[in-house]
């Protein structure tokens, strides 16, 4: 591979017009077929076999009219009137007969007021789901709203028919301002520090215009693309990161600009394919969960990586020939320099490393604790933005009717069935019989709102009573949803943690470095988890964080946290323990090659972490509750992997294990295949035999 990957690196530098003109002929082609063929993206989850989808099953078995409003786009719209004691029936009479004559309307109810009559809400029925809505629809409906404003009115509107508003990408593009000046105080060249940032927006543009397209062949959530770009920014950097490092390395070492190129590539591009790789396999893995929403992310995110791993073996060496002489080499320390950060770091870690141990796992044991209190969900209207038609409609119907209001329940059961009675039901309405006579449609309204774990139990609760056939709604859907989800965390987590022990054994050909590995992924996890939960749960630090209403924690961030952050530890743990294990093994003591390999590796892991938490934490700044907490997660979870465990444990614990670090047992180790992940082999290779010069090529 790593042999490979040389040719690779010097083949692009030396035909660097050819691969230049080829990736961007492969942009044209992505965003082209994307502006063809993009459908809009989905709010809504589900997954098949659920109890609440059983019920949808049963209900086009025996009730066909009821099943079909089921997958029909709706509209909630909730009309108050501040100013006056009652609201102003004409005006409501006349925003009805306009909704009823908009496009692709089916049908729409009456305005049904409060007791107090001035909150009054209705429900318009669309004849095609929400993805198929026309933008003439939209609009109608849109245009019908504000008109109803414009005669004093309050008017808000809910439901999947009411497409979530755009925000201007803020929060991305400080991300981005972050992650540059972060690489110019690395590279201390703005060349080399724009490459990374040009290649990694290249990358997450045909990301964005895959997911486009796919689009016009499946249905797709609306967080799928945002989590796609959020990691493939952040890896791509990194990425880059590395092979712009070992080139200005390269080149320090006295090889001209296509060898260094070419070594670049082959050697730490090597990594780049190995990182790639496992952070692929852990996205991919998410299908092993069996819930189809959550496959889609993970093989749309998996493939936005991928692109930022081809992009980098191939588009930047093309890019470092063009920069020619603008990247210069990186400067090698003398021994009478003044000792780098990272040296004094290592170096006190090692005097003191249980100390150091002790404090660090103290620290996230602590910060993992409330998450002994996980509670899982996904996001309704209350969880929008407050500034959005969506949530104003939700507080209006709190306000008016009671929470419950906002998480109807669809009963299905058999005729007769009496529900009142039963605890958290705070009124049953709209019971209809279909026209067999032997099944009937119940409509409940809970006592508490749908995030409520209130709800949730009125949802099991209604299932175990007699002669209830069904639960379902998108209160019940979302319950399941959740369950399912919870469900399969362990599971997951199992397979990630035997993967990643499998991969850092084979790596480092030891048993006690993929142990203390994957324990320290761990606690990183489980400190994530417990700093969610503080936050978006709990309500900690809310306002500091922007957070106007907690909640369960998203029902599938746990799960992408958990894939997302193993690619990226080992990533970070082989590029600072293959270091050590080099030196340890060319006759470095056990405590010497962890200082010398912490100190060369420590620079480059400290620049690619605080880009990726610009970039992960950058998105806390848009509107979306959903992003907020997929950004604070990742954001998290690297602060404490590459701060903590990698920059703290990692070499405390190697310190104390000293020369048993590298045990394995003689079996094994005739069994292991040689894994040459930083291609020292090719270095040696090269470094022996003269190296075949190209001719000259203006830069």
């Amino acid at each position: 591979m790593a042999t490979f990957l040389y040719r690779l690196g010097r083949f692009s530098f030396r035909r660097r017009w050819t691969v230049l003109l080829a990736w961007v002929a492969v942009l044209v082609a992505a965003v082209a077929g994307m502006a063809l063929l993009q459908k809009p993206t989905t709010t809504s989850f589900s997954i098949p076999g659920t109890p609440a989808q059983q019920t949808i099953d049963l209900l086009a078995e025996r009730f066909p009219q009821a099943a079909g409003q089921t997958s029909a786009a709706t509209a909630r719209i909730v009309f108050a009137d501040p100013g006056a004691q009652k609201l102003n029936k004409a005006s409501m009479d006349k925003t009805m007969l306009a909704l009823k004559n908009a496009p692709q309307v089916a049908a729409v109810t009456d305005p049904s007021p409060n007791a107090d009559g001035t909150v009054a809400y209705a429900q318009v029925t669309f004849t095609v789901p929400a993805t198929d809505l026309s933008d003439d629809a939209r609009e109608s409906l849109y245009d019908i709203i504000q008109q109803a404003r414009s005669e004093g009115l309050t008017v808000e509107a809910g439901g999947d028919a009411v497409q979530a508003s755009g925000h201007a990408p803020v929060g991305e593009v400080i991300g981005l301002i972050v992650a540059a000046l972060v690489l110019i105080v690395t590279f201390g060249s703005l060349v080399a520090a724009g490459l990374p940032l040009l290649t990694a927006i290249i990358g997450v543009a045909l990301g964005f215009a895959g997911i486009g397209i796919a689009t016009h062949f499946t249905e797709l959530s609306g967080t799928t693309s945002t989590l796609a770009m959020m990691l493939g920014l952040a890896v791509a950097i990194d990425y880059a990161l590395f092979i712009v490092s070992r080139y200005r390395g390269e080149l320090a070492a006295g090889h001209d600009r296509q060898e260094a190129a070419g070594r670049a590539v082959g050697t730490a591009g090597n990594a780049v394919v190995f990182a790639g790789l496992t952070v692929i396999i852990a996205l991919a893995g998410l299908s092993v969960v069996g819930i189809p929403f959550l496959t889609q992310m993970g093989v749309a995110a998996a493939g936005t990586v991928a692109v930022a791993v081809v992009i980098a073996l191939t588009l930047l060496p093309a890019l470092l020939g063009f920069a020619g002489q603008r990247i210069t080499a990186s400067r090698v320390r003398d021994e009478q320099d003044k000792p780098a950060l990272g040296d004094r770091w290592v170096r006190a870690i090692a005097r003191r490393p249980v100390v150091a141990l002790v404090a660090a796992v103290l620290g996230l044991g602590v910060i993992a604790l409330p998450a002994t209190d996980l509670r899982l969900g996904l996001p309704t209207d209350g969880s929008a933005a407050s500034d959005t038609t969506q949530r104003h409609a939700y507080d209006l119907l709190s306000d008016g009717f009671g929470p419950g209001f906002n998480g109807p329940l669809t009963v299905v059961a058999d005729p007769g069935t009496s529900l009142d009675a039963i605890e958290g039901v705070a009124m049953v309405a709209n019971t209809v019989t279909n026209e067999r006579g032997d099944t009937a449609i119940m409509t409940i309204i809970p006592t508490t709102g749908p995030e409520d774990a209130a709800t949730e139990d009125l949802v099991h609760r209604l299932r175990a009573t007699a002669g209830v056939l069904g639960v379902t709604g998108t209160t019940a859907l979302n319950s399941d949803i959740s369950e399912k989800l919870a469900d399969a965390l362990l599971p997951y987590l199992a397979l990630v943690v035997g993967l990643a022990f499998v991969l850092l054994a084979l790596v480092f050909r030891s048993l006690l470095v993929p142990l203390k590995a994957t324990l320290g992924f761990l606690l990183s996890v489980a400190a994530t988890f417990g700093a969610l939960v503080a936050v978006f749960q709990w309500g900690w630090l809310a306002a500091m964080f922007g957070i106007n209403q907690t909640g369960p924690i998203i029902s599938f961030l746990p799960i992408l946290l958990i894939g997302i952050v193993f690619g990226l530890a080992m990533d970070y743990q082989v590029f600072l323990v293959t270091r050590m294990r080099e030196d340890f093994v060319h006759g470095a003591s056990p405590r010497d090659a962890v200082i010398s390999g912490f100190g060369h590796g420590a620079r480059v892991v400290t620049a690619a972490a605080l880009i990726m938490m610009s970039v992960f934490f950058g998105f806390m700044l848009g509107p979306e509750a959903i992003i907020k907490s997929v950004g604070f997660g990742l954001g998290m979870a690297i602060l404490f992997d590459a701060v903590v465990v990698r920059m703290i444990l990692v070499p405390a614990v190697m310190v104390l294990l000293g020369r048993s670090a590298w045990w394995l047992p003689r079996w094994l180790d005739r069994v292991l295949p040689d894994v040459d992940i930083e291609g020292a082999s090719l270095s040696r290779r090269l470094d022996d035999a003269p190296v075949e010069k190209e001719p000259a090529i203006a830069a």
